[in-house]
């Protein structure tokens, strides 16, 4: 998923660029076709003549300690940078307005391709708050969902933790570079959200958290996400922000309802009032978001490139992958009579874990595969 050297130089230069952003990079980057030769114009070409100085000044010369440093976290295990000009970029983040025109991956970046689920509420949530959200996460995490939230104090981190908790991944997006952690109590779960899951972040490494930096992350929050899943809120609450952008992007909102007397659910209510879905389970949830699951599992089968050929592209949902397509009988096959996990399937079937994920929430969504504990996946078909 990493793009090639002078390229992903290149693009550490223009992300650093003082005044070049998201907007202006995407633009340059799709006319030019990769960063690499959109530094060259600007370098060279009269679109520098529209800069100013200072960023002139910046791309004919950047600071070669900074991009040294930012190469050296680059060279670091599972550390990735998805530019605009990677096809591995996520689908569903590259349709959003505003789109990051890149993003900084510590851990599996294949997690970006995954349906994920939402989940943000208030850094103060109540004790029901708290359980609520657990039991949420760990019941989609288990579904085969990745559970992607901000990592802050509070419902996020509750998020996060179950998810992990329940053998699932989990994605956290970061107002900081993403080698920095904010709170700095959560830096324990960033390490293991850096191990089992991913850390995402369209800041270089070493930028501190602004106030700024907080609603731009929201947007690929909810971006990356099927839909969003609001716990419990104030009314100026910041997991507000993430629902607004949740609808701006067409993405399905959820919120939990709560006593009127709990200053903490008058934001859900007033998000349901505004149009959001009223939900009691984390069924319910799932169950609206699976003809969008599914959608996102064609996408990624054809990125991986596992479709069975191009006629099968004409068939539809989960009938194809049962009836059509000759990598799920391969992995029914290698599933066997007893639960295992994914990389257990990866290794007897040859297919790539990404692919395997989504293959499989395919097939739970079907009702031949259910989620076992500890990650792992039971045939429900008797071995037919």
């Amino acid at each position: 998923m990493d793009t090639a050297p002078g390229n992903r130089t290149a693009w550490l230069i223009l992300l650093r660029a003082p005044a070049l952003g998201s907007a202006a990079l995407r633009r340059l980057v799709a006319h030019h076709g990769s960063a690499e030769r959109a530094l060259g114009a600007l370098r060279g070409g009269t679109a520098a003549r529209e800069l100013d100085e200072a960023t002139r000044g910046w791309l004919d010369a950047p600071d070669d300690a900074r991009i040294d440093a930012d190469l050296a976290w680059l060279a670091l295990p599972a550390h990735q940078l998805v530019g605009w000009d990677d096809p591995d970029y996520p689908t569903l983040l590259r349709d959003i307005p505003g789109a990051p025109a890149a993003l900084f991956v510590a851990g599996d970046a294949s997690l970006l391709w995954m349906p994920q689920l939402a989940i943000v509420g208030s850094r103060a949530a109540s004790a029901g708050g708290l359980a609520t959200t657990r039991r949420f996460a760990r019941t989609l995490a288990a579904a085969g969902f990745t559970i992607t939230s901000g990592m802050a104090d509070g419902i996020d981190g509750a998020a996060h933790e179950a998810a992990l908790d329940a053998g699932g991944r989990t994605i956290a997006v970061l107002g900081t570079g993403p080698d920095l952690v904010y709170p700095r109590k959560h830096a324990g779960l960033a390490a293991r959200i850096a191990a089992e899951g991913a850390l995402v972040s369209e800041l270089p490494p070493g930028t501190p958290g602004k106030a700024e930096h907080f609603p731009r992350r929201n947007r690929i929050l909810s971006g990356l996400a099927l839909g969003t899943l609001v716990v419990e809120a104030g009314l100026k609450s910041g997991s507000l922000i993430t629902a607004r952008c949740a609808t701006e992007q067409g993405r399905e909102v959820f919120a939990i309802p709560g006593a009127i007397t709990n200053p903490l659910a008058r934001g859900c209510h007033q998000l349901i009032r505004d149009g959001a879905r009223l939900v009691e389970t984390p069924e319910e949830v799932g169950a609206s978001l699976a003809s969008h699951a599914i959608e996102l599992g064609d996408h990624l089968r054809e990125r991986l490139g596992v479709m069975a050929d191009a006629g099968a592209a004409c068939d539809t949902g989960a009938d194809r992958a049962a009836a059509h397509d000759p990598e799920y009988a391969r992995l029914l096959s290698a599933l066997g009579h007893e639960a295992c996990d994914v990389d257990t399937l990866a290794a007897r079937s040859g297919l790539a874990v990404p692919a395997l994920s989504s293959m499989l929430l395919l097939l739970e969504l079907e009702g031949r595969v259910a989620a076992a504990p500890g990650g792992r996946y039971q045939r429900l078909d008797g071995g037919r």
